[in-house]
């Protein structure tokens, strides 16, 4: 299934498809489905009893990636990002184009002409174009058009002895983990989200906090790990192998103290390897949930992924495994949520 979802693409604000295939997933094992008009999906999903906090858990099924902007006289695609990156990873890239997936690749003027200073810096995506294969700005307007939103090219495959590389395997982990809970019967009733536009400032998350009106909320993420040569031991957000991540704080949340220390006694429980995450970088739609209403306990588990907002993510699979795990007790155990307010 994380396959599939990975392979499907949805740039944030166009996300149709991988709506679609959640919908058809989780319809013959839930109890009522809301499509907002946003674009999120809101599922109940009922369970032998009811817990004394009303819980969410939230995973977004948007991606990164970029946007037409302007077409050249000559038929090229001038661009610019959806959601953040490294422009680094940009060149020679492999992308599609819009609802119909034009195929293009991403370029810059060619080396033998440029200066030497334009050689030894980082190339701004103003220098970049899409080549489309078109000669002209009017053969270009019959196969894409200025708003489209523009996809990375990247099959999941299985790397190594166990990992996988991906694109958009931020969120789709989160959203694979949501997807499996929802499969199995619940001991307790929750509410499950799949909220779009994280990557343009948690738009989603906030219009289904307030549809909801949770009292805890539990984001399903994937997280930054950059545990590669050249990464100093003490500046390594998350470590592939050793776990989902446990958030503490970042640029946009603070997790809850209580409804953390609920999670790692759930985890210890139930033999499951987690690790907390290092570093204070990054936001994501616990930033939005965290502020509705009258205020929600939230908390963030994420799966360390290499090269994060790239086409070529690094997962381990045994880190997702646990994962799934985890986010599966955690809603069984949710009756004990009045522990949190203790």
């Amino acid at each position: 299934m994380l396959e599939k979802l990975c392979n499907l693409n949805g740039v944030s604000g166009t996300t149709d498809a991988v709506k679609d295939f959640i919908i058809n997933e989780i319809k013959p094992y839930v109890t009522e489905i809301t499509v907002m008009p946003c674009g999120n999906i809101i599922a109940f999903k009922k369970g032998k009893y009811t817990p004394p906090k009303k819980v969410m858990a939230d995973a977004h099924i948007d991606e990164v990636g970029l946007i037409v902007k302007d077409i050249t006289d000559d038929g090229y695609l001038k661009f610019d990002e959806v959601g953040g990156f490294d422009e680094r990873i940009l060149l020679s890239k492999r992308v599609t184009v819009g609802e119909n997936c034009i195929p293009g690749i991403i370029g810059i003027k060619a080396v033998h002409l440029a200066t030497k200073e334009e050689r030894e810096k980082v190339v701004p995506i103003s220098e970049m174009y899409i080549d489309i294969g078109a000669f002209s700005k009017e053969e270009a307007e019959k196969y894409v058009k200025k708003g489209d939103t523009i996809a990375f090219v990247s099959e999941y495959k299985k790397i190594g002895q166990n990992s996988v590389k991906a694109k958009a395997l931020d969120d789709r982990v989160g959203v694979a983990a949501l997807i499996s809970a929802l499969k199995k019967d619940a001991e307790y009733d929750y509410y499950a989200a799949f909220t779009v536009s994280e990557e343009i400032g948690t738009v989603g998350a906030q219009s289904a906090a307030e549809f909801v009106k949770p009292d805890i909320a539990i984001i399903l993420e994937g997280t930054t790990c950059s545990d590669v040569p050249g990464t100093r031991e003490h500046e390594q957000s998350t470590n592939q192998g050793k776990g989902p991540a446990l958030s503490v704080v970042d640029r946009a949340s603070y997790s809850d103290k209580k409804l953390n220390v609920f999670i790692k006694k759930i985890a210890n429980e139930n033999n499951i390897d987690f690790q907390l995450k290092r570093t204070v970088m990054g936001g994501n739609n616990a930033r939005s949930i965290q502020l509705s209403g009258g205020g929600v306990k939230t908390a963030v588990l994420s799966v360390p992924l290499r090269y994060i907002h790239s086409p070529v993510s690094v997962m381990n699979i045994s880190d997702y495994e646990n994962y799934e795990k985890l986010v599966k007790c955690f809603l069984d155990n949710i009756g004990r949520a009045g522990e949190i307010y203790d």
